[in-house]
């Protein structure tokens, strides 16, 4: 299990937007950096800082990946046929967690990692504690019987801010969710731009 080592609304207080679109994220009142020296005029940034910056967010929507995770996820990504862009993003959306939260189970990213570590889920009927576990086309999602009443499960069912996409069809009565194809990054709902072209090239040149 990874350890979130910062709290989550950092990352979006230091990128200066809101990156997983919620209303409680502190950007909504503030724009700057969290820190004494956050309210300084930024500079602006060099190739390497717009590289790194996309790096950061992209990893820090998925709950603060480690670098080691992310950077193995880059590798894959790299290796199969394709734009390793949209397989980047292809990765990343297939994980178990990014599964959960998609699919609305739970409010965020980071609940996602903790529900499955816990226990809470079966995939194709089996259990599965590993959030970074790669779900396959046609797999079935769905919460475990005895946990099918968690308020953490009803309020995030509730939430207005967003929606299942499309590449996921998700029953709320039953809690299962069908992942039904690997998205391309325009088929993900990021409420910020995310750019793994950057990421590429970041990755391409350190």
């Amino acid at each position: 299990m990874t350890k979130r080592t910062s709290a989550k609304y950092k990352i979006d207080r230091r990128m200066g937007e809101n990156i997983w679109g919620r209303p409680k994220s502190p950007v909504n009142r503030r724009e700057y950096g969290p820190g004494q020296h956050g309210q300084r005029r930024k500079g602006k940034l060099s190739d390497f800082g717009i590289q790194l910056r996309a790096k950061q967010k992209l990893k820090g929507y998925y709950g603060d990946l480690t670098e080691k995770q992310f950077r193995r996820i880059y590798g894959e990504a790299e290796r199969v046929k394709g734009d390793t862009g949209e397989n980047l993003v292809g990765l990343l959306e297939r994980r178990l967690d990014a599964v959960v939260y998609r699919a609305k189970f739970v409010p965020t990213v980071f609940a996602a990692r903790q529900f499955v570590n816990h226990g809470h889920v079966l995939v194709n009927g089996k259990p599965v504690n590993i959030p970074s576990y790669r779900v396959k086309e046609g797999d079935v999602i769905e919460v475990r019987e005895k946990s099918k009443q968690m308020a953490v499960l009803l309020e995030a069912v509730q939430l207005p801010e967003r929606d299942v996409p499309d590449y996921i069809e998700a029953d709320h009565n039953k809690m299962t969710a069908t992942f039904v194809r690997t998205p391309g990054l325009s088929d993900v709902p990021y409420p910020v731009q995310m750019e793994p072209h950057l990421v590429i090239e970041f990755y391409a040149q350190n």
